[in-house]
């Protein structure tokens, strides 16, 4: 793999202080004393094609360089200064990321056709022989078993959110690969037979709802139903596009929409929230992300909302916060924000996780919250990508931007990475310089059917 980063190189000129008068006029050979304030170091920045290029090239790596070894799929988690923890936990929703992430390092040039097609086929069959729950697949997979690692102690079996997720990005692999060689049509081939395979009719549990798990020892024990809004809209949209186990309508309008109460007349920095966040304000912003990477918004509207207008406001409500600065945390403001879920530091110092939100604000940046807004926010994702940037010696490590930091404690940074949010970057990027995921996805003719199924103008 050809990895080239351009790294600008920053350079202070001191000039030297040179008296040459004996006295104290300023006659032959004086010089006045250096001030800098007169001569303001030069500072050479990068451009906003070599930001998005350096982001989206050092965050493959992540998919790319750090994948677990056995499966090719994605970690849960990287901590470049403990690469053993979590070694072999494969996250089932990040994988669906990766999925979308290798086809963007194939189009940019990090990777060969061919190089992607061997990594994909390894982890479409480790997939293929994981273990599934009526189709579904678990939160956190065993990459050297295939077998399932339990997310909580009821959390033992399918997760389909994360299904949802991994779904997208095998539609995104079956649409690339459909039309091309032997080898690459047998690839979408089984990418189509696999997200296929989801029984999503199953874990309605014969109602008009979609729920989140289903365990072969605690059945729907967890009882977690999906109300929007928030990041699972995209499991309705698959459920109704599936050829073989869609779920009914009134799953999407009754539960998802809540028979029409989803709409919100409430508004943010004098911004509508459109619908109601699952009744916690506004939500972190991977709710504008990870139904997204795929599912192109930019057209997409139904009786209850036009997703673009929803997730613009939902972004800048949570950037115009972030400005506004309630708490007066050190640096937040333009090119200084984006609250989401990620690690973060807890009161003691420690390393802790939270979805951060306006409403849930602890002091620390999630780099994920306004690189992955790009589409929304263009000028402000890339002026916050700069600032993260200026902070290259401390916040960017080997597999992109570091998954959290603070200037409001000393710049405390936690050396860390999550698959669920690196890959949004990477995605959220490409989906605003060529739109290539957002087309492979819309373009699938299940996916179409789903819409239309739903209601939905695209």
């Amino acid at each position: 793999m050809k990895i080239l980063i351009n790294m600008k190189i920053f350079k202070l000129v001191i000039i030297a202080l040179v008296m040459v008068s004996c006295g104290s006029d300023d006659g032959p050979g004086y010089q006045e004393p250096y001030d800098p304030s007169d001569d303001d170091p030069v500072v050479e920045t990068l451009t906003d094609e070599e930001i998005m290029d350096l982001t989206q090239e050092t965050t493959f790596k992540y998919f790319w360089d750090y994948a677990e070894s056995n499966s090719g799929a994605a970690k849960e988690r990287y901590h470049p200064n403990d690469p053993t923890n979590s070694q072999n936990v494969v996250t089932t929703g990040g994988s669906g990321f990766g999925l979308m992430a290798i086809l963007v390092g194939i189009e940019r040039g990090y990777i060969t056709r061919a190089e992607g097609v061997s990594r994909l086929s390894q982890m479409l069959n480790f997939f293929e022989g994981a273990d599934r729950f009526h189709g579904a697949w678990s939160h956190w997979i065993d990459g050297g078993t295939g077998g399932i690692i339990p997310f909580s102690d009821q959390d033992n079996g399918g997760d389909l959110v994360e299904t949802a997720f991994l779904a997208q990005g095998l539609i995104c692999v079956k649409e690339y690969f459909k039309d091309g060689s032997t080898e690459e049509a047998e690839l979408a081939a089984q990418a189509d037979l696999l997200w296929k395979g989801v029984e999503w009719d199953w874990y309605t549990q014969g109602q008009n709802a979609l729920f989140w798990h289903w365990s072969p020892s605690n059945n729907f024990a967890i009882n977690l139903e999906l109300k929007g809004y928030n990041e699972t809209l995209i499991a309705f949209v698959l459920g109704a596009a599936s050829p073989d186990y869609s779920i009914p309508v009134e799953a999407y309008h009754q539960g998802w929409a809540d028979n029409g109460n989803i709409v919100s007349s409430a508004s943010q920095y004098n911004t509508p929230l459109i619908l109601d966040h699952a009744g916690t304000g506004t939500g972190p912003l991977f709710w504008a992300h990870y139904s997204y990477l795929g599912l192109d918004p930019r057209n997409l509207s139904d009786q209850y909302a036009n997703y673009w207008d929803l997730n613009v406001n939902h972004t800048n409500i949570n950037y115009l916060y972030c400005v506004d600065n309630p708490n007066s945390y050190v640096d937040y403001g333009e090119d200084c924000w984006g609250l989401t879920a990620s690690y973060t530091r807890n009161s003691d110092g420690s390393v802790g996780y939270t979805a951060h939100d306006p409403e849930n604000d602890t002091g620390v940046i999630s780099p994920t919250a306004a690189i992955s807004s790009i589409p929304y926010t263009p000028e402000k994702s890339l002026a916050a990508m700069h600032y993260f940037y200026s902070k290259n010696e401390i916040l960017l490590g080997n597999a992109g931007f570091y998954d959290a930091f603070s200037p409001q404690y000393n710049d405390w940074v936690t050396e860390r990475y999550l698959a669920i949010d690196q890959g949004p970057e990477i995605i959220m990027i490409e989906n605003y310089r060529s739109q290539l995921l957002w087309n492979l996805f819309m373009q699938n003719e299940d996916v179409q059917n789903g819409l239309d199924a739903l209601g939905f103008t695209y």
